[in-house]
């Protein structure tokens, strides 16, 4: 077999509205609801003016955007491909959270850190890493 001299130009475009490009955030989202991420940012970030609104969807669509491999602004799309829309309702626009980052400050960034550990503490008690005998009552 003998390759082509002149490849011929291709691309491949994610243009299908059925396919899910991520359908792994379904569980890791359905966990992440159950342990009240949206909830904690919306009680406890407080970003001012009009780009603060809605701050726990923004930051559950910034946390599934990470989880599914975006590591910029830009690739956050990727929440908006395909039929990611029929799976997930509110995908915040790239430029939508973007203007949401670019509005913190060092206090909105210790807001954060306290959503998260509190965040962590409900994680781990909806989906404990060292389960305990019941027998004994010893970790196992």
């Amino acid at each position: 077999m003998q390759l082509c001299h002149t490849p011929r130009a291709t691309s491949a475009v994610f243009d299908d509205p059925n396919l899910v490009s991520s359908a792994g955030l379904v569980p890791v989202l359905t966990l992440a609801q159950s342990a009240g991420l949206q909830e904690l940012a919306q009680t406890h970030l407080i970003v001012p003016t009009d780009k603060g609104a809605n701050a726990g969807l923004k930051v559950t669509s910034l946390v599934a955007g990470m989880v599914a491999g975006a590591d910029s602004i830009d690739d956050m799309a990727l929440l908006r491909h395909g039929g990611m829309g029929r799976v997930f309702a509110g995908a915040y626009a790239p430029s939508t959270l973007g203007s949401f980052l670019r509005s913190f400050s060092f206090g909105h960034v210790r807001q954060l850190d306290a959503v998260a550990s509190r965040f962590l503490t409900q994680l781990a008690a909806q989906a404990p890493l060292v389960a305990t005998s019941s027998d004994s009552g010893e970790r196992v």
